[in-house]
C-alpha cells in the first residue's frame, strides 16, 4: 500500500511552566521547574503537598462564564490548547473539507474534579439527587475530542485513547495513521489531564508512587538520579496538528517535522510496574523503528518516558541499551518531566512537543536536578544531558511513553525534507 506522508504543521501546549508553546519550551531549556505547594486545595495532611500545577490559568480569559461551568478542567485546557495549534498551523478552515479533518486526543482519567465535587455536595446533602445535569457530560473522557470538534465543526473521526500515561501517544499513534491510510487530510491531535484532587493525590500515595519531597518540590522529579524518591504529579494539554504532507504543501505550510512511524505494544506483566527488563519497552522501540524504516543508528535523541521512580528509569534505561547497542552512548536521552512534571494522559503529548521542537531546532532539553548520585543500576556513560540543554543536529528522535496496565507507546520523528 502506498501510505502517505504525515507532518507536525501546529503546536499548541498548556503546561506547568508555559501557557502557550514559546513559554513552555523557552522553561525546558532554561531548567525551571513546575514543582511548587498545591494550591487547589489543602493537601497538608496528604503524605505529598506539592504538584505541577498550571499557573495563571482563568477559564473567564477563554470561555464566557456559562460555558466555563459546563466544561471540567481537563477540557478547558485540552480545547484552549487545541485553538493555538490550529492558530499556529495557520488553517484555513473555511476553505477546508471539514469531512477530512477530525479529533483524536489522549485522556487518562478525565473529570476526576467533576466526579469528586458532586460526589461530595450530594453527601452533605440530605441523600436527595440533586446533581448539575452537566455531571456526566462534564465527566466523561470522550467529551474534549467532541468540544473541539463542535467549536471548529471538524466531522471527521473524533476520538479519544485512554491508556493511562501512554494515551496522548496512543492519540498521535492512531491520528498519524489515520491520515497515512488517506482517511483524513487533518488530525487535531494531542493529550489533557487535570486529576489533581484529593484522592487522586491520596490514592497515588497509597501506592508510594509519588515523591514526598515536600521541604524541595522543585528538585523533587530528579530521573535516573540515585536519589529519586517518586514521579511528581501534574496536569496540563498539548496539542499537534498532524497533516498530510501534500495537503501541507500546497497550503504553504509552516512544517515542523516529520512523523514517520509508531509502536504500540504492552508489557503483560504487572498492572503498575513495568517490567524489570523493559521488555515491553525493548519492543515499543523496535517495532517503532522497523515502521520507520530506520536502524537504531539513524536516531539521535530519545525523549524518555523518565518519571523519575525507582524501577521504571532503570527498566527503561535496560531497553535503550537493548534497542541501542553501542549507538546508545552517542546518542541523546532526557527525560522532561524533570521540568514539568508527570502530566499523566497528556504527558505523551506535551512530550512530542518538546521532541518535535528538537528535532526542528536542533538542540536536547536537558534532564534537570542531577545530583551527581549515581545509582549502580544505571549506565552513567550514557548521555542523559543532565542539568543543561545541548546543541546537535537531530535527524530523527524517539518520544516513549508508557502507562499503568503496562501500555507503551513510541512515536518517531523526523527532520522534514522533501
Amino acid at each position: 500500500m502506498n501510505l502517505k506522508r504525515v507532518v507536525v504543521t501546529g503546536l499548541g501546549a498548556l503546561t506547568p511552566v508555559g501557557n502557550n508553546v514559546p513559554e513552555y519550551w523557552d522553561s525546558l531549556l532554561s531548567g525551571v521547574s513546575g514543582a511548587k505547594p498545591i494550591t487547589c486545595f489543602d493537601a497538608s495532611k496528604h503524605k505529598t503537598q506539592f504538584a505541577c500545577e498550571v499557573k495563571n490559568f482563568n477559564p473567564e480569559d477563554h470561555f464566557d462564564r456559562k460555558e466555563a461551568r459546563k466544561l471540567d478542567r481537563f477540557s478547558q485546557l485540552g480545547i484552549v490548547a487545541a485553538r493555538e495549534a490550529i492558530k499556529d498551523s495557520a488553517l484555513n478552515l473555511e476553505q477546508e473539507n471539514l469531512d477530512k479533518i477530525g479529533v483524536i486526543y489522549g485522556v487518562g482519567i478525565g473529570g476526576l474534579n467533576t466526579y469528586e465535587e458532586q460526589c461530595s455536595e450530594f453527601y452533605a446533602g440530605d441523600g436527595t439527587p440533586r446533581l448539575n445535569p452537566f455531571t456526566i457530560p462534564k465527566m466523561i473522557t470522550n467529551i474534549v475530542s467532541g468540544h473541539i470538534s463542535i467549536e471548529f465543526g471538524l466531522r471527521g473521526p473524533s476520538y479519544i485513547c485512554s491508556s493511562a500515561c501512554a494515551s496522548s501517544s496512543n492519540a498521535i499513534a492512531q491520528a498519524f495513521n489515520t491520515i497515512r491510510l488517506g482517511k483524513a487530510d487533518v488530525i487535531v491531535s494531542g493529550g489533557t489531564e487535570s486529576s489533581l484532587t484529593q484522592c487522586a493525590i491520596g490514592g497515588f500515595n497509597a501506592m508510594h508512587a509519588l515523591s514526598t519531597r515536600n521541604d524541595s518540590p522543585e528538585t523533587a522529579s530528579r530521573p535516573f538520579c540515585k536519589s529519586r524518591d517518586g514521579f511528581v504529579f501534574g496536569e496540563g494539554a498539548g496539542c499537534l496538528i498532524l497533516e498530510e504532507m501534500e495537503h501541507a504543501l500546497s497550503r504553504g505550510a509552516k512544517i515542523y517535522a516529520e512523523i514517520v512511524g509508531e509502536g504500540e505494544t504492552s508489557d503483560a506483566y504487572h498492572i503498575t510496574a513495568s517490567h524489570p527488563e523493559g521488555l515491553g519497552a525493548i519492543s515499543v522501540m523496535r517495532n517503532a523503528l522497523e515502521d520507520a524504516g530506520l536502524k537504531p543508528t539513524d536516531i539521535d535523541y530519545i525523549n524518555a518516558h523518565g518519571t523519575s521512580t525507582t524501577l521504571g528509569d532503570i527498566s527503561e534505561v535496560k531497553a535503550i541499551k537493548e534497542v541501542f547497542g553501542d549507538w546508545a552512548y552517542k546518542l541523546n536521552i532526557s527525560s522532561t518531566k524533570s521540568v514539568t512534571g508527570h502530566l499523566l494522559g497528556a504527558a505523551g503529548a506535551v512530550e512530542a512537543i518538546a521532541t518535535t521542537l528538537a528535532v526542528y531546532n536542533d538542540v536536547v532539553p536537558p534532564t534537570i536536578n542531577f545530583t551527581g548520585e549515581e545509582d549502580e543500576n544505571i549506565d552513567y556513560k550514557l548521555n542523559f544531558t543532565f542539568n543543561k540543554p545541548q546543541k546537535k543536529i537531530i535527524k530523527a528522535a524517539l518520544s516513549n511513553t508508557f502507562g499503568f496496565g503496562g501500555h507503551n507507546a513510541t512515536i518517531v520523528l523526523k527532520k522534514f525534507s522533501k
